[in-house]
């Protein structure tokens, strides 16, 4: 049973940090690429960092670029996304998804329709 379990959300202060982490289950992790993507209220889920299995490549929204960074631990089987910098708009819900790459490089896509698999969700709040 394949599972991705997210954790660290909580309530934060603008201008603080925080890092989330994504533990998975159930699949050879380094066959996978990981991505983080979010939702907040009455928006569509939206991409927000992807790395590949390797390590090797990442991908971010631009409007996260410079404040958060995504990396992965294979000995643990987790990915992580730290958060620095907060602000208010990144309050939502964060879910980690890992799509499939095999042995091959395939790049750490930004479309949420490449990940196979996703976790349930861990909400960040950020007050101003």
């Amino acid at each position: 049973q394949v599972q991705l379990v997210e954790s660290g959300g909580g309530l934060v202060q603008a201008g603080g940090s925080v890092t989330l982490s994504c533990a998975v289950s159930g699949v050879t992790f380094s066959r996978y690429n990981m991505g983080w993507f979010r939702q907040a209220p009455g928006k569509e889920r939206e991409f927000v960092a992807a790395i590949t299995w390797r390590g090797g490549s990442t991908n971010y929204a631009d409007s996260v670029k410079g404040r958060f960074t995504i990396s992965r631990d294979m000995a643990k089987n987790t990915g992580y996304l730290q958060m620095n910098s907060l602000k208010a708009e990144d309050t939502a819900v964060y879910y980690c998804g890992a799509d499939y790459a095999g042995s091959a490089y395939r790049p750490a896509s930004s479309s949420g329709l490449d990940y196979e698999y996703w976790g349930q969700g861990t909400q960040v709040t950020v007050s101003s």
